[in-house]
């Protein structure tokens, strides 16, 4: 049996349930919305100036936020794109995944290059973004560069699992960023902020996607 579910969100795209942790990998309220909101709208668009951009995804899921990014790669700037997760989305379930009906974009050259491609190396998905898949514990993972102009942290929530926002975790990210690189992520828990500024972290607490009233953006 599988620990996954898909589920229909409010904007029409999919997200899935992890009946093991309980938990949503989307918001349920939108799950195309929220990607866009917290991860483009909040994280990309506030550095595309610094390019070529160098991202980091801790949690990469489904990989929404790494499509939604490559699609935006291909109209203004040249990406690459580091992603850890330690739970791959089994390909039978990611072949059911709605995004690219949704979007309208070709899930052959788009979508199933992002999950089909090897793990820990370097693969050119399009001509404007390379991807490095990271098969591996958060906590026992080491950015392979000290560059990142940005980084998505869409892990599992701290209820669920609250040793991947700690102060150790937040601290080796921000020692992998660029001065002037921003971290976004959709949690704007007391304790996530207290984390990140005490590594230095400059934080802003922004509007959250429709259904939760704030996210945070974090700068170095």
């Amino acid at each position: 049996m599988s620990d996954m579910r898909i589920i229909s969100t409010a904007d029409g795209s999919h997200t899935l349930q992890s009946l093991t942790e309980r938990e949503c990998y989307h918001s349920i309220n939108g799950a195309l919305q929220e990607s866009r909101h917290v991860f483009i709208d909040a994280g990309l668009r506030k550095v595309i100036s610094q390019q070529p951009l160098n991202v980091l995804e801790v949690g990469f899921g489904t990989g929404l936020n790494a499509l939604l990014t490559l699609l935006q790669a291909e109209k203004t700037c040249r990406v690459f794109y580091e992603a850890v997760e330690k739970y791959p989305v089994a390909i039978d379930i990611i072949d059911q995944l709605n995004y690219c009906d949704v979007l309208e974009v070709d899930k052959e050259k788009y979508f199933k290059p992002l999950h089909f491609s090897g793990w820990s190396k370097n693969i050119s998905i399009t001509d404007t973004f390379v991807l490095k898949k990271c098969h591996t514990d958060l906590l026992h993972y080491t950015p392979s560069r000290e560059d990142f102009n940005l980084v998505y942290f869409d892990a599992f929530s701290p209820d669920s699992q609250p040793e991947l926002w700690s102060v150790e975790i937040f601290s080796t990210i921000y020692q992998h960023m660029k001065k002037g690189g921003v971290l976004v992520t959709y949690s704007s828990k007391g304790l996530v902020k207290q984390s990140l500024r005490s590594v230095g972290f400059t934080v802003e607490r922004l509007a959250g996607a429709p259904g939760k009233r704030h996210m945070l953006r974090a700068t170095k």
